[in-house]
């Protein structure tokens, strides 16, 4: 059975806020007075393989020639956003004045648009700052600063406060179902029901439902590999341990039997490997 992808909420995060219709009421939720605005006034401008490593910024998108916003979802907060939105923010603006052509060595300054930089927290509930800073990743004063406005429920039931809620919706379906398609199904029938993200949901069930179940192969041989690691780090550490107790009781003028016989009390050895530690480690 196909089962949820672990990073399905930033991946639907993406998806979601990249067509067009969304894009423009994301900006109308940051931006309610500028009701004028329309599908053709925001440009995506979302960066791909902006690091050395693939990395990709959640969304960007630029209004008219004004301003350029930077969007970041994050469901675990990491003050290290701070960094990556100053990087994602250069890259950025690289690409505007690679592609407007604009002289940076010229006398006269170039017009820019402003930028601003949010991250939607859908995390579970915790302590954050109104306002992330790049100062605050570095001691003493600097000449460097950025400001990251950082968005939990607004309480206005726009598309900001509807992805928070779909969000705990599918956190709340994966604790009950683990990461698997019912989880997944559970998570678009309820959002049907409370009319969240629709009725885009609706007519984009089946790639926000692929989104999610996609990659979990990937991602399980990603976690076998973390875990055996682990045990590989946790049996080294075993392996000193009893290196180290053959010696120490050899010293002690322990015999071979002795040692092998508290090998098995303390490390749940069963008998003929206790012995074959002892013969390996005797003469270290």
């Amino acid at each position: 059975m196909a089962e949820m992808k672990y990073t399905a909420k930033d991946s639907v995060f993406s998806f979601v806020f990249r067509q067009p219709e969304n894009t423009r009421q994301l900006y109308l939720a940051l931006h309610p007075e500028d009701t004028d605005v329309t599908e053709a006034d925001c440009k995506l401008v979302t960066l791909e393989h902006v690091l050395t490593n693939g990395i990709t910024n959640d969304l960007g998108f630029q209004v008219r020639d004004k301003l350029i916003l930077l969007v970041e979802a994050q469901s675990k907060f990491s003050v290290n956003i701070a960094l990556r939105m100053l990087l994602y923010l250069a890259a950025t603006y690289k690409e505007y004045v690679d592609d407007h052509k604009l002289d940076l060595y010229g006398g006269k300054p170039v017009p820019i648009p402003r930028p601003e930089l949010y991250m939607i927290y859908a995390g579970a509930p915790r302590q954050l700052p109104e306002i992330l800073r790049l100062s605050d990743m570095y001691d003493g004063p600097g000449s460097a600063e950025i400001e990251i406005k950082v968005l939990r429920d607004m309480g206005e039931g726009n598309i900001v406060d509807q992805y928070i809620r779909f969000c705990e919706i599918s956190d709340t379906q994966r604790k009950q179902y683990g990461y698997t398609k019912k989880a997944v199904e559970e998570t678009l029938r309820i959002c049907g029901e409370e009319n969240i993200l629709m009725p885009f949901l609706a007519s984009r069930q089946k790639e926000v439902r692929d989104i999610m179940v996609t990659l979990f192969d990937q991602e399980r041989v990603a976690e076998i590999h973390e875990y055996n690691v682990a045990k590989d780090a946790r049996q080294e550490g075993i392996e000193k341990g009893i290196r180290a107790m053959v010696i120490t009781l050899k010293n002690f003028a322990a015999d071979k039997t002795a040692i092998a016989q508290e090998l098995v009390k303390q490390f749940e050895l069963l008998p003929q490997a206790a012995e074959e530690k002892v013969e390996l480690y005797w003469n270290s």
